[in-house]
């Protein structure tokens, strides 16, 4: 820290556990009046989550001085012998996570206007983050633009095939559907690989502003569009305003959000991408998901882990990759 020219060198430092476990270990670090967020791979360290730490950093860093909301990099250090894996320091942020709160925080609870910016802040700030110019920025090398979706099909397919133990009806409808398309326009990146409201924070308070986008482990260069799809793809059709602010299917609620046209429109003014095809994004973005969460069903079913939620994966996974193929379908595309 102090090589870093962190402020208050000299004075005690003290470290508090915030999460972790399976996952990355997050503590709160202060010193001197001062404090930042320490993330670490967990103590028995998987295979490449060192260089994955790296990277994290890497992208938090390329992002200072921009407008995407982030946590400011302040630190890494990719020497195991330290605290036993690589790790990062970054400021801490102040703020609260729509996944760790068992309903809306007020005023967002009985608000549902000031609910709606919720929406908006969470596809701004994806909308901003892919006019973040990855080149002028030192990303490079990051990830493989060039063949980005000729890549796709295969390879989550090669993902499958590693603990593959049963069908999923529509899987490979939305895959052949998918390896004969691809968008009539590309243009590459930054893309944080899973987002959703699970992984942003938002300042206290109304009027909506999203602190940071966090858990950058998924970060690439790619088309920033999947994002967009990550986060439309499960949007409700119906967002009245009936609800009483707490989750739905263990998630949130989006009573009183804006529509998922609104959200397309929203993000097509800040970003100035075109969404006419955001068809295909989310049958991707569906195809891949259900992979995704097969993987841990299958950990689930072979003993391998033993998470309730990965139990409930079985039947999400088959109703993503229906809804992959519906749309394949009936797509006008």
């Amino acid at each position: 820290m102090d090589d870093r020219g962190l402020p208050g060198a000299g004075e005690p430092l003290s470290a508090r556990f915030i999460s972790g476990g399976a996952s990355n270990e997050i503590f709160e670090v202060s010193r001197g009046g001062h404090r930042w967020a320490l993330r670490r791979p967990p103590r028995n360290v998987p295979p490449g989550r060192n260089e994955t730490m790296m990277r994290e950093y890497r992208i938090l860093a390329a992002l200072s001085g921009t407008d995407v909301p982030h946590a400011r990099a302040a630190g890494a250090c990719d020497d195991p012998d330290v605290l036993g894996a690589a790790f990062y320091l970054m400021d801490y942020v102040d703020g609260w996570s729509p996944i760790s709160e068992p309903e809306w925080p007020e005023p967002f609870f009985t608000d549902l206007d000031a609910r709606a910016g919720l929406a908006y802040e969470l596809v701004e700030a994806i909308a901003r983050l892919s006019r973040v110019d990855w080149k002028a920025r030192g990303l490079e090398g990051l990830g493989r633009p060039d063949g980005f979706h000729e890549r796709q099909v295969d390879r989550w397919y090669a993902h499958l095939d590693r603990f593959k133990f049963r069908d999923i009806p529509g899987l490979d409808v939305a895959g052949d559907w998918l390896r004969g398309r691809k968008p009539r326009s590309y243009e590459p990146g930054i893309m944080h690989g899973d987002y959703q409201f699970a992984n942003v924070m938002f300042h206290h308070g109304a009027p909506a502003r999203m602190a940071a986008i966090v858990d950058w482990e998924m970060g690439t260069v790619g088309d920033p569009l999947l994002d967009l799809a990550w986060v439309v793809m499960g949007w409700p059709d119906n967002t009245g305003a009936s609800g009483a602010g707490r989750r739905v299917g263990g998630y949130v609620d989006y009573t009183g959000m804006p529509g998922r046209d609104d959200l397309l429109e929203r993000y097509a003014s800040v970003s100035g991408r075109d969404v006419d095809e955001i068809d295909y994004y989310v049958i991707l973005a569906r195809f891949k998901m259900a992979i995704v969460l097969e993987g841990g069903y299958a950990r689930f079913v072979s003993g391998g882990a033993d998470n309730p939620k990965m139990e409930a994966f079985g039947a999400v996974v088959l109703d993503m990759a229906e809804a992959a193929a519906e749309l394949a379908r009936t797509t006008s595309l």
